[in-house]
């Protein structure tokens, strides 16, 4: 797989910049998860990139997102782990995880909103945000109401704790911020 082909196909498909940008934020969470985990880097990232691919095209609809996108996925090259991970990290069609990659996926999805939304409450954006901030910010139910705690939680079953991932999330994002506008 070619990542400069896959990201002018997910730029084909999404439209809007903040979806764009929740992309490259899950490749880079993705990434760092590889690395620390002993998965391949670029099969981790790349799926963090395509995860959201169908997202405009099913318009929202959460009981086909996901399918059309790991369909997609195949199309341009993706291995079936890839696929697999697309399509069960939408909790809507109750497919188990059974691989790392899957369960990192569902975690780094909603992470990359958390740690986004901490971002923009701060003048400097991601420069200055830390971990501490992002657990305040956590734990306080209507900030980022829409973002999925218990999911983000799941960094448990691949071996970190939840600081940690919040950590390395969080210097995945900065890696990337220009990109990000953050």
């Amino acid at each position: 797989m070619n990542r400069k082909e896959i990201l002018d196909s997910v730029r084909a498909n999404i439209q809007d910049e903040n979806t764009m940008k929740h992309m490259l934020a899950t490749e880079a969470i993705m990434r760092a998860l590889a690395k620390r985990l002993g998965g391949d880097e670029e099969e981790w990232g790349l799926t963090g990139l395509l995860h959201d691919i169908d997202m405009e095209l099913v318009e929202g609809d959460l009981n086909t997102h996901g399918k059309l996108g790991a369909d997609i996925a195949r199309e341009l090259g993706a291995t079936d782990e890839m696929a697999r991970a697309i399509l069960c990290h939408n909790e809507a069609h109750g497919i188990p995880r059974k691989t790392k990659l899957d369960t990192a996926l569902l975690c780094a999805d909603p992470l990359t909103g958390l740690i986004t939304a901490s971002a923009l409450v701060r003048p400097d954006k991601l420069a200055g945000l830390t971990t501490k901030s992002v657990m305040k910010h956590s734990r306080q139910p209507r900030f980022a109401a829409g973002v999925n705690r218990e999911q983000i939680a799941l960094c448990q079953e691949l071996g970190l704790e939840l600081e940690e991932f919040i950590t390395l999330g969080i210097e995945a994002m900065k890696g990337i911020s220009s990109q990000l506008g953050l």
